[in-house]
């Protein structure tokens, strides 16, 4: 049976998901600020282009900075709160089910 996850405290919880959502709301202003950047620079350098590449390429930066900054924030989240360890080892339990079932040892 898998342990008790450290997230299941309540106060552990709300500690690591409002640092989560700290991270979150930073990183969002990261991005915004960086596509920022990249639209006057793009601005200065293109010519003769459309309102809508400008749309797109902005909408594109900031979704994906975000997108990789949530993933590797629940990383840290689950690494840095203990919830890892508190998952057991699936090829174990099923070595062990399998061991039973056939009537086989373990390797």
């Amino acid at each position: 049976m898998a342990r008790q996850s450290p997230l299941d405290d309540p106060g552990n919880s709300h500690h690591a998901w409002s640092r989560y959502k700290r991270l979150m709301r930073f990183m969002v202003a990261f991005s915004v600020v960086v596509a920022a950047i990249a639209m006057t620079y793009l601005y200065t350098q293109v010519e003769n282009v459309s309102i809508h590449f400008y749309i797109a390429t902005a909408l594109g930066i900031v979704a994906a900075v975000s997108l990789m900054a949530a993933l590797m924030g629940l990383v840290f989240l689950s690494s840095g709160t203990g919830h890892d360890e508190a998952v057991e080892n699936s090829l174990d339990a099923l070595d062990d089910q399998d061991a039973g079932k056939f009537g086989g040892n373990k390797r």
